[in-house]
């Protein structure tokens, strides 16, 4: 039998033992205490208060008693922002399956812009804040650690009170393009270096072109002090 429910659930289907009569219900305050928990044992490892809230279900609703209920996260699910929990009974006499409706925030702290930031500017303590926020309201690639983002480089004029994300920074360069390099070959038991014009700008660990003296380009790896590390 096909039982279409209220707007706070998806369609359910439930199947009873045509063999044996069932007389008692299910206790709909269960059903919403297993999906609550279910809930938050699936989410200890996200950072944050985690914030649950099931929608009304329907008090009309009849299901035969379930004595094991069994949640579950439907397929694309997941226990973020508005979602939904399956509800099952698998019990020999009892097969009942429905969908309840909840909202999972993650409350956490996320750092914002504190005051505006020129582009190429590089971050201080006093440039960025900390603000309490629904992770599953903001935007991919955002920062809730200082030690992320102090030296970073904005990419970007910044306006005070902006969530920082990682679009909007990049590592201080080490290597400047025109700069004058030291190119250095290490190998086992040697090491050569000679003087190359940097072609572009890099950051520590990224790769860089140099022109050496006889004019051949090199790639090489960019380090402080001015060095390019070549692989031999």
């Amino acid at each position: 039998m096909l039982c279409l429910l209220k707007a706070t659930f998806c369609t359910s289907h439930l199947l009873a033992s045509p063999n044996k009569t069932v007389t008692q219900q299910q206790d709909i305050a269960l059903i919403k205490a297993a999906v609550e928990n279910f809930i938050y044992r699936n989410t200890t490892a996200l950072p944050g208060q985690i914030i649950v809230n099931i929608d009304k279900i329907d008090s009309y609703l009849s299901l035969p008693n379930c004595p094991e209920l069994e949640p579950f996260i439907p397929t694309g699910s997941r226990l973020w922002g508005k979602t939904s929990v399956g509800v099952r009974c698998n019990n020999q006499d009892v097969i009942w399956t429905i969908y309840v409706q909840a909202e999972v925030n993650v409350m956490t702290n996320v750092l914002h812009i504190a005051r505006p930031v020129s582009s190429g500017q590089a971050l201080t303590f006093e440039d960025i804040t900390f603000q309490n926020v629904n992770l599953t309201q903001m935007p991919e690639g955002i920062f809730t650690n200082a030690d992320q983002v102090i030296g970073k480089v904005a990419t970007t004029n910044l306006s005070a009170g902006q969530p920082l994300r990682q679009q909007m920074l990049r590592a201080p360069y080490v290597i400047s393009r025109g700069q004058k390099v030291n190119l250095v070959i290490q190998g086992r038991g040697f090491s050569v270096s000679s003087e190359g014009l940097a072609l572009a700008d890099a950051a520590e660990g990224q790769v860089v072109q140099v022109r050496n003296k006889s004019g051949r380009i090199i790639s090489g790896i960019a380090r402080i002090n001015s060095i390019v590390e070549v692989q031999p």
